[in-house]
Formats: C-alpha cells, structure tokens, sequence
C-alpha cells in the first residue's frame, strides 16, 4: 500500500472477520486456561473466586473419580507408537511409490479414502471387527490400528509432497561418487528430507494424542486421555477438569515447539556446513 493512502472498506471487514475467527478459535482455550486458575472454592463458571494453583496441584493427588494419570501415560505411549510407524510406513512408502509397483494407485486411494470416511464409523467397524474374532480391543492392538488409519493418508501425502520436489540430482552426484544405494539414502536423501519428516512426526504424534472418536469403540477398558476427559464432564464438578485442559495443551504446545526448535537447529547446522 502506498504512503498515505486509505484503506478501503473491505479491509476492515475482513479484518473484523479475522478477528471473529481468532476469538471464535482460541477464545474457548483461552476461557478454560483462566478459569483452571480459581481459587479453592471456585466453580466452573465466572465470576473467579479467588486466583490460585490450587486445581493443578490437585490434579495430582488420587481422584474419586478418573484415572488421570494413567490415561495420560496411554495417550503418550499411544502418540508415540502412532508417530513412529506413521513416520516409517510413510517414508519407506514414498520410497516404493517412486519406483511404482503394481496396484499403487489403487493402494494409493485405499489408503487416501479412510480420511472420507467418519471417524465414529472406523472405530465402530474395528470394534466390531475385534469381536467378533473374540479379541479384547485395547489401546495398543485395536485403537492404534485405528490411528493409523488418521495418521497414515497425512503422512503419506506430506511424504508424496516432499518427494515430487526433490531434486534427483542430489542422487545421482552421489552415484557418480561412488555411493551405494544404502550410503546415498543415509547421507544423501534422509538428511534433506530430516525437516519434513519431523513435520509428519508431529503430525502423527498430535493427531493420535487428541484422537477421541477413533478411540471411542477401539481403546477397550483402560481409556486415552481424550475418553478419560470426556467421561469425566458428567462427574467432576470442579475447574480440576480445566486445570487439566491447560496442561495437556500446555504440552502439545511445547511438543510443537520442541519440533520446530529441532527443525530450526538443523537448518542453522547445515547452514554451517
């Protein structure tokens, strides 16, 4: 915009649009984040009374109703599991369908599909799919086969995105030197797509750790977190459910960041290189 001209209408209307968008997004976090902070004798609602820490520290003693703890710890380990296969079938497929197979495009759309697909309908199909063949659905077995069918088509397309703008001929300077196969993958291919792939890592991670309708008819006895919260709005009446929202997103956004410090870090070693 040049020095001294006026703005028109349409800037402030998309401007005020904007700003209903971010309100309407993160006014609701916002809202929660605030109220985990009540005072001993606070209640779900405002006005506040009292500011203090008291709910997060109760957060940590034994609940009459919940299993915080152990809900989180299978959420973490399910984020995690979820987010190393994602990254590992997801690469190794980029790598297949470089080359082409037969059925790879309809592989391709098989996979591609799940994410048209209801959420609540997977789970409910891989629930009843455990029993009828008598098999107890748990968080590691059934729920994480149906993550996967979340995390796996967004890996896969993240991976396709990377792999049709790499430039081959870092491959082939690499085979003029005399690199094998395996020694051009590890020091040639991996280490320019490191970025990347830590971006699909988080996206596997965080799509898994937030998961509830994939878990819903898939986690078995021993719920996620996501289950553990939602079952917990019709027991607890007390703002330790809020303190509990403002850590779990507290941690997502230090696992965002940590992800892109790393991603930060290597950009600057390599520079340096």
């Amino acid at each position: 915009m040049r020095t001294g001209q006026r703005r028109g209408a349409s800037f402030y209307i998309l401007g005020a649009f904007f700003a209903l968008f971010v309100l309407f997004l993160y006014g609701p976090t916002v809202t929660i984040a605030v109220l985990s902070f009540q005072g001993p004798e606070g209640g779900l609602t405002f006005p506040m009374n009292g500011v203090s820490t008291h709910w997060f520290a109760n957060l940590f003693e034994k609940q009459a109703v919940g299993d915080f703890g152990g809900s989180f710890r299978r959420s973490l380990a399910l984020g995690f599991i979820v987010m190393s296969l994602t990254v590992l079938i997801s690469v190794t497929a980029g790598f297949a369908f470089r080359r082409g197979f037969i059925g790879s495009t309809a592989l391709f759309y098989l996979t591609v599909s799940s994410l048209v697909i209801p959420s609540i309908l997977v789970s409910l199909g891989i629930g009843l799919l455990f029993t009828i063949l008598e098999l107890e659905p748990a968080w590691y077995s059934s729920a994480l086969g149906a993550h996967l069918t979340w995390t796996l088509p967004f890996g896969l397309l993240i991976v396709f995105a990377i792999f049709n703008r790499f430039d081959k001929s870092f491959e082939e300077a690499a085979r003029d030197l005399g690199a094998t196969p395996w020694q051009t993958v590890r020091h040639v291919v991996l280490p320019i797509l490191l970025p990347s792939i830590i971006g699909v890592a988080l996206f596997g991670f965080t799509l898994s750790y937030d998961e509830f309708a994939r878990s819903l008819m898939t986690a078995g006895s021993d719920n996620t977190l996501p289950l553990e919260i939602y079952g917990m709005t019709t027991n607890v009446t007390t703002p330790v459910l809020y303190a509990l929202g403002t850590l779990t997103t507290v941690f997502s956004f230090l696992v965002i960041g940590l992800g892109l410090g790393g991603v930060f870090l290597l950009r600057r070693l390599r520079g340096q290189g």
